[in-house]
């Protein structure tokens, strides 16, 4: 079984900065993604921001605002918010995809943070 346990999200003020992170329980697999997708009310869940194999992709409305990172020791996965907007407000979900072992072929996700910028 996976377990991911996200922190950091809050309330910020416009140009201000957030730090998420997650933290995933996992056994039996060592090739996986991790990532970030968030969603606002009222529309589609989508994704901020992903990392594997040293690699990072981001979404053209965070790109060069916030940064993704990876410890693999530690298992967890940060996003570095800078530059917020409120158009960043949403519900920001971790997302842990194994790719070898007996949990690869479905994605597993965290419970949620809420980030909120305020104008």
């Amino acid at each position: 079984q996976v377990q991911l346990r996200e922190s950091g999200g809050g309330l910020v003020q416009a140009g201000g900065s957030l730090r998420l992170s997650c933290t995933a329980s996992f056994s039996r697999v060592n090739i996986y993604t991790m990532g970030w997708y968030r969603q606002a009310p009222g529309k589609q869940r989508e994704l901020v921001a992903d990392i594997f194999n040293g690699r990072a992709d981001y979404s053209d409305s965070v790109k060069g605002r916030f940064t993704i990172s990876r410890d693999d020791a530690a298992n967890t996965v940060y996003l570095e918010m800078n530059s917020l907007k409120p158009e960043d407000t949403a519900v920001y979900y971790c997302v842990f995809q194994p790719h070898n072992g007996p949990l690869r072929g479905r994605d597993y996700w965290g419970q949620g943070t809420q980030v909120t910028v305020s104008s």
